[in-house]
């Protein structure tokens, strides 16, 4: 295998040597940089079209699976966006966000689990069929993927990265990625592997670019005022009784009432007058077996 950037960037210039070449153990040179958590190597590698997918390992171990193990996360988010499959399982039949979980790697968890492709996106950047414009200005991918990618979803922080970026503080940029969002929700529902916990979160997302364009046709200026509003605690215990009802009021406004997560969420959430949702709602991720009404749904 190869040992350093240099000596590798040499080889590459000879025909004759394969970037997806198997050792005794069947790992690639981009499966041994990615355990080592070599960044250079892993994206000279990938530059030259090592397979993020090989899985002629002896126990079924992938380029992202060693990711995972090393902790490196920068490697792990570029081998997803490289092309690497997040469901593939080894021998035992775990994938790579379990295996990093079985480690301790929680950083690469996220990343793995909250990875959305930015190539996704970037489909909205390029007009169909007889379309004259694009359903999202390139211009727009970068800031827009930015708010995707982010793990904290607090409506305090969301707002805050819209306000950060000049780009996105415009209300004709944001009607625009809304829409993009509310198609991309109905893309998760639709596909053949639904994923639901990703569909709320575009859902979400849309939300929370909607109360940014609803303040900024109120107040053309900046996103202060919402931000103070979301901040405000309730008289008396300084709870923040205005995030707690715009997430209610996220998840009561989703449009799949027939989602699994959805019915967990409201029959969770519905009988309860006031609670901080933040760890309840990450919690009920992995949970798929409540259902519920209509009228439960209104409770909210």
């Amino acid at each position: 295998m190869f040992s350093d950037v240099q000596e590798a960037t040499q080889l590459f210039g000879n025909p004759n040597v394969r970037v997806n070449c198997l050792d005794e153990y069947g790992m690639t040179p981009l499966m041994h940089a990615a355990y080592k958590g070599k960044a250079d190597m892993c994206r000279l590698l990938l530059q030259h079209g090592a397979d993020v997918n090989c899985n002629e390992h002896e126990y079924g171990y992938t380029a992202l699976m060693f990711a995972g193990l090393s902790g490196n996360a920068e490697i792990t988010e570029m081998i997803l966006d490289a092309g690497a499959e997040t469901d593939l399982v080894n021998s035992v039949g775990r994938t790579a966000a379990q295996m990093a979980a079985f480690v301790g790697q929680h950083d690469c968890v996220t990343v793995i689990n909250n990875f959305f492709s930015r190539a996704r996106l970037e489909y909205y950047t390029r007009p169909e069929g007889s379309e004259g414009e694009p359903k999202l200005p390139p211009k727009l991918a970068g800031p827009l993927h930015k708010i995707i990618m982010t793990t904290n979803l607090n409506p305090v922080k969301m707002v805050m990265l819209v306000k950060e970026d000049p780009l996105l503080v415009d209300v004709v940029a944001l009607k625009k990625c809304y829409r993009v969002m509310d198609l991309l929700c109905e893309q998760c529902v639709k596909q053949q592997d639904m994923n639901e916990v990703l569909a709320m979160k575009m859902h979400y997302i849309s939300c929370v670019l909607q109360k940014c364009l609803a303040f900024l046709k109120e107040r053309d200026d900046n996103l202060d005022a919402l931000l103070k509003s979301l901040l405000k605690g309730r008289d008396g215990d300084g709870f923040p009784q205005y995030q707690e009802k715009f997430i209610r009021d996220c998840i009561q406004k989703f449009p799949y009432c027939e989602a699994n997560l959805l019915q967990q969420l409201v029959r969770i959430i519905a009988p309860v007058e006031i609670v901080l949702l933040g760890c309840a709602a990450c919690s009920l991720c992995h949970q798929r077996s409540f259902s519920t009404s209509s009228k439960e749904q209104q409770r909210l």
